[in-house]
């Protein structure tokens, strides 16, 4: 049996995401060298990163 094709395309083709988690732009920060643990305690506003 067969989706109907209102129900959207399959989850196999999935998008790359272009916005980051804030637990993924700290991870991404901390590659960078610009996140320091126990002196960054601020989670917001946190600065843009690349996407990779």
């Amino acid at each position: 049996m067969t989706r109907h094709s209102s129900y959207g395309k399959s989850s196999k083709t999935v998008k790359k995401r272009n916005v980051l988690k804030r637990f993924e732009r700290v991870d991404a920060l901390r590659k960078l060298g610009r996140w320091i643990d126990g002196k960054n305690i601020k989670v917001t506003g946190l600065p843009k990163t690349p996407v990779n």
